[in-house]
């Protein structure tokens, strides 16, 4: 009895913070590419495709948006760092930063798939962290879930399991990857 009880808790679980992914149409757009673009340093834009200026992440809901012209075009489910409550202070804290980054490159991962680099620490995180004393972190990304026979990836997609990072469905990173270019902005809002 007590397994069928977990069983379902964790079915309940599952639904209750169910993947999604949002289009979103405010102004008319052409065809995009039927098929991921190929993995390369800096992704090249095709003129069909929108210019994202800014990624917003918004920690509380658990969403990534993509904004265009100041309009949201995409939004994506996320998952977040262990601690998801509150700024990320010092390394080995498990809390995803907060604040105005960039996104400044990018790489194939071994353990994540894709992954791009937030510019974390920036200035006030870095004073914060001597004043406190303690070392303010790195390699702070946005990447998408590890390929693992044991744990598939939807047993990821609802958790918060990040070691500070902002972690996506691999097809979620690859349409992201494709999107947004290195020197983009990235808004972390609690």
């Amino acid at each position: 009895m007590r397994w069928f009880l977990a069983l379902f808790c964790l079915c309940m679980a599952s639904v209750s913070q169910a993947a999604f992914t949002e289009t979103i149409i405010r102004k008319p757009l052409t065809a995009t590419p039927s098929q991921p673009a190929p993995l390369q340093p800096l992704p090249a834009r095709s003129a069909s495709q929108p210019l994202i200026d800014k990624v917003l992440v918004l920690k509380s809901e658990r969403r990534l948006q993509l904004i265009s012209r100041g309009e949201p075009l995409k939004t994506y489910r996320i998952s977040l760092g262990k601690q998801p409550k509150g700024a990320k202070e010092r390394e080995g804290d498990k809390r995803t930063p907060e604040g105005f980054y960039w996104l400044d490159w990018r790489k194939v991962s071994d353990r994540y798939n894709l992954a791009m680099h937030i510019s974390y620490p920036n200035i006030s995180d870095a004073a914060k962290a001597r004043r406190d004393g303690v070392p303010a972190g790195s390699m702070i990304m946005i990447h998408g879930t590890p390929i693992d026979e044991q744990y598939p990836e939807w047993y990821f997609h609802t958790l918060d399991w990040t070691e500070g990072c902002i972690a996506m469905r691999n097809a979620d990173m690859r349409e992201v990857w494709s999107m947004v270019k290195d020197g983009t902005m990235i808004e972390i809002r609690p």
